[in-house]
């Protein structure tokens, strides 16, 4: 009975077994079924009758919800950007296809079947790229500027496509095929009025260091009576900001309202009725644009990566300048300002050029001591995603806040943003902007990061590169106090609110702290912090109430002999 009782039981146990291979096989089966289906794809092509070359460069796809916006024109600052998800190209030829999928680098969502099912706007865009030789014997491929600031989204060439409405589901494998029928067209430069000039002209400097054609321009603002004074030579403020050609300092003619209607902060209009008022000093001021392939901006500095710059601004740029309009060419006469970007620029080029330039006022600007560089330490913390000390708990970097204090944006998903836009340090945006103007060149010919976009970890070789050409502003000076320090005295004028957008106030704090302390000779200058609670794009007074302050230290600080009365009012 037993002996029988046992075989039944193997027999059942067999069955069991052989019930469970079924099951287990069935469901391996269904699993590679799914495990095939790897989630929707999108195939992005374009016809040779848009462009019957093939093209190396980054294709982007953008995932928005707003039927009335176009996904492309969303894709600014990161925190605002609709879900976006990009690869390269590399001469792509027309009719080919491009695909995006699951295993593509995307952000905020790392791979499209992280993306919520929905229905969705959905839009592509094609950044182009151009061959550069350069004279460093590298051959890189990178965004040739149009005049539009290295705005992929908005530069004159690249290719996109209509936006479609889609229902977008990570679970059902779904092929979608969008064409680049549409090129942005070429930028419509501002025509020149009575008061507002531009200007546009190739660089030799850049031209050759490029192995292509790079220009510098200037949007120039005359002062009232400039034409009616033919004999009167005037100062000039020179003013540091991104891309743009909007005439200096906001000025706009017309009448009130024309800014912003309704409102009673009607700065333009505001600035120009001073400008134009028998009490207002007589300026020109200056604008520059001076885009590179790697940002809208170089920064003013000579760089191993953007190339030099900083020679082609005080060698080229300026000279036209001042040769094509009657400004007074000696140091006084000469005074910088700006913001953020802008900050920075105005104080190295007065650090870096002290007898060129009269005076700066410097407001919020990027990182100027890189042991505050956002909330890093770049020569002592290992990752720039983590704060360090902490054992149990790992708190994140933060790059935004907003002004009370609520922390917006991390560093490592700022990062990843920027990997999405584009490989290589060719997004175009901020982080990878740093780095081309102040860090080495990687043997593949692009700039070397200082951190890893995607794990943190900061390379201290690349911060201390920086540090030793001179990107450092607050290390640059004290290192050079005895030799520069008597050509800055009373010059340096820093402005930042107390709780800047993007942390810059503490670098700010440490720069003072050098400044307070100098002697043989003392700095003279001034530090002024928005409290309470001010973030990034404070200033303590309107943009008239700058320049009157401006033309006031120049009359101070004219050399005997000087007539500052031919320009100050007439």
């Amino acid at each position: 009975m037993r002996n029988d009782v046992t075989t039944v039981c193997r027999k059942a146990r067999a069955a069991c077994l052989l019930l469970l291979v079924l099951v287990v096989g069935i469901g391996a089966a269904r699993s590679g079924e799914a495990a095939d289906n790897s989630g929707p794809k999108f195939e992005v092509s374009f016809p040779a009758s848009v462009h019957p070359q093939p093209i190396t460069g980054r294709i982007l796809l953008m995932i928005g919800r707003d039927a009335g916006k176009e996904p492309r024109l969303e894709l600014g600052w990161p925190g605002d950007a609709p879900p976006v998800f990009g690869i390269d190209v590399d001469q792509l030829k027309p009719g080919a296809l491009a695909v995006i999928d699951a295993h593509s680098s995307g952000c905020p969502f790392a791979s499209l079947n992280d993306l919520p099912a929905g229905d969705y706007f959905v839009q592509a865009l094609l950044n182009v790229y151009t061959e550069f030789h350069r004279s460093d014997g590298h051959t890189i491929w990178a965004h040739m500027d149009q005049w539009e600031g290295q705005q992929a989204n908005r530069s004159p060439g690249n290719l996109y496509s209509q936006p479609q409405k889609l229902h977008v589901d990570p679970h059902a494998g779904i092929d979608f095929k969008l064409e680049l029928t549409q090129v942005i067209p070429p930028v419509q430069i501002p025509p020149d009025t009575e008061w507002v000039k531009r200007i546009k002209i190739q660089s030799r400097l850049l031209t050759q260091f490029w192995g292509h054609p790079i220009y510098l321009g200037a949007t120039i603002l005359l002062p009232k009576g400039y034409s009616d004074h033919p004999d009167v030579h005037y100062p000039v403020v020179y003013i540091q900001n991104h891309f743009n050609m909007t005439p200096p300092f906001g000025f706009r003619s017309g009448s009130p309202g024309s800014d912003h209607p309704g409102s009673s902060d009607d700065r333009g209009y505001g600035f120009f009725a001073a400008w134009n008022s028998p009490d207002f000093p007589r300026f020109i001021a200056v604008t520059f644009q001076h885009p590179t392939p790697f940002y809208d901006d170089s920064y003013a500095v000579n760089s191993a990566n953007n190339g030099p710059y900083g020679d082609a601004l005080l060698t080229e740029l300026i000279p036209y300048v001042e040769e094509h309009f009657r400004i007074i060419r000696k140091p006084y006469a000469r005074i910088l300002t700006g913001g953020s970007t802008g900050g920075w620029e105005s104080l190295a080029l007065q650090v870096y050029h002290p007898d060129f330039f009269g005076g700066t006022w410097t407001f919020y600007p990027d990182p100027v001591d890189f042991r505050r560089y956002g909330l890093n330490n770049i020569y002592e913390d290992e990752n720039a995603f983590i704060e360090p000390g902490h054992i149990w708990i790992h708190p994140k970097r933060y790059i935004q806040r907003k002004p009370y204090g609520q922390p917006v944006m991390t560093t490592e998903d700022f990062s990843h943003f920027e990997a999405v836009l584009g490989s290589h340090d060719r997004s175009g945006d901020q982080l990878a902007a740093w780095e081309a103007a102040y860090g080495p060149v990687g043997d593949d010919g692009y700039p070397k990061p200082v951190w890893d976009k995607s794990t943190g970890a900061i390379d201290h070789s690349v911060a201390l590169y920086m540090r030793d050409h001179g990107y450092d502003l607050r290390y640059y000076l004290e290192t050079n106090w005895p030799r520069i320090g008597p050509q800055l005295v009373g010059k340096l004028h820093l402005y930042c609110g107390d709780m800047d957008s993007f942390y810059l106030n503490l670098a700010v704090y440490l720069l003072e702290d050098f400044l307070k302390g100098t002697t043989d000779p003392f700095y003279a200058g001034s530090f002024e912090y928005g409290r309470p609670m001010k973030g990034h794009g404070w200033m303590p007074m309107k943009t008239q109430d700058l320049v009157r302050m401006m033309g006031d230290y120049i009359s101070r600080n004219a050399p005997p002999g000087e007539d500052t009365q031919g320009w100050h009012y007439h």
